[in-house]
């Protein structure tokens, strides 16, 4: 049965090689100051900071950059882009990177006019934005997190040792992304598969919430189904244009608010891996795919059908002779095997967790569930069999 739901996304998305080229007329519709965010220098090896400096000159901008956002972007880090937004009365964030450096984007943004404690109004009591905000246009760099198209940001505050994500609303989704997938050929193999399996989890999380039928779960299994398919072309051929092409728009629809139209939905291998991120500083998709072996293992029982549905319409497993617990075991163990055979972690001690940390993360884990609420007696068990 499909929920009721409400369905707004503004984000223009420019897709192809030549997408780039859209810059100069979306420029034109913002005021003289530029605040250009990225990381550390990727995008100066691959050329594209100068191709990018470029056209802002060519749209006559004030340029003012904030540099080396990190792969999970810290509290102090964004406030350094909040400040530099009020000094510099900033008109547009033009955010150059993964979607690390625009969810810091989205928290300069909501924090430079904000007067106090940002991360805990906006991130720990998930307070509404009243104050005055700077639009955000996206480049991106490296797929996975979909931040491109949704609202999502997800800050790590270095002294408290949280790491939460907030998912604004859609004032503060981009205003355009301009996505070329040859600007994630320089990603190194780990990073590329960290960013898949990222967006693998989205779709299942998503996926794994709720029995029954309804659209949002057929268009959840062709995204799944399309993604194994693309990702083993992309680890065989990195520059396999199509291939890479493929994953990048598929990771950017898993996590467009679309797919999850009437779905409750289930974040709880994510909520899990923050706080496993907050204290190891771990790449987020390997730290998904390590803690997804075990969670699932666990969770299948308790949401039979919906398992067994991903076993015979995602993983093609034959269902003649079988149970439905069967399938959705068998489905359980495919997904272990694609875990194992793409070469992504599946041991948190590789992140590097230690056995000290387990109960910490257990405790500050935010709870949740779908098909089972879990505590954090649960967590951190999970963490103990997936150390």
């Amino acid at each position: 049965m499909q929920g009721d739901f409400v369905f707004h996304n503004p984000t223009k998305i420019y897709f192809g090689k030549n997408s780039l080229d859209n810059l100069l007329d979306e420029l034109n519709n913002y005021g003289p100051n530029i605040l250009l965010v990225y990381g550390k220098n990727a995008i100066k090896k691959i050329g594209l900071y100068d191709k990018i400096i470029k056209i802002l000159k060519e749209a006559n901008k004030n340029v003012f950059e904030v540099s080396g956002v990190m792969p999970n972007p810290t509290y102090s880090k964004m406030m350094e882009g909040a400040r530099a937004i009020r000094e510099n009365n900033i008109d547009l964030i033009l955010a150059v990177g993964g979607g690390s450096v625009i969810d810091c984007s989205k928290g300069m943004s909501v924090a430079a006019y904000f007067d106090g404690d940002a991360y805990k109004e906006f991130y720990l009591d998930y307070k509404p934005v009243n104050t005055k905000i700077t639009p955000i246009g996206a480049v991106l760099t490296m797929v996975g997190t979909g931040s491109e198209m949704n609202g999502g940001s997800v800050i790590t505050h270095e002294e408290l040792k949280l790491k939460h994500g907030r998912v604004f609303g859609p004032e503060m989704f981009p205003k355009f992304s301009i996505l070329n997938p040859e600007f994630t050929y320089s990603l190194s193999e780990y990073q590329m598969k960290s960013g898949i399996f990222d967006c693998f989890s989205h779709l299942m999380e998503t996926y794994f919430s709720d029995d029954g039928e309804n659209v949002s779960d057929f268009v959840l299994e062709g995204l799944m189904r399309s993604l194994i398919s693309c990702s083993k072309k992309a680890f065989k051929n990195p520059l396999d244009y199509e291939a890479r092409s493929n994953v990048m728009w598929t990771a950017t629809l898993a996590l467009n608010t679309l797919p999850g139209c009437g779905k409750k939905q289930d974040w709880q291998v994510h909520s899990i891996e923050h706080q496993l991120g907050a204290y190891t500083d771990c790449a987020h998709g390997m730290g998904l795919a390590a803690i997804s072996i075990t969670y699932y293992r666990r969770i299948y029982k308790y949401g039979v059908h919906q398992f067994a549905k991903f076993a015979t319409n995602v993983r093609n497993i034959r269902p003649e002779g079988k149970s439905e617990e069967e399938l959705a075991k068998e489905g359980v163990e495919e997904l272990v095997k694609y875990i194992k055979e793409s070469g992504m972690v599946t041991s948190i001690k590789e992140l590097g967790a230690t056995k000290e940390m387990l109960p910490l993360i257990a405790n500050s884990t935010d709870l949740g569930g779908g098909f089972k609420d879990i505590t954090p007696e649960i967590i951190l068990k999970l963490l103990e069999e997936c150390y």
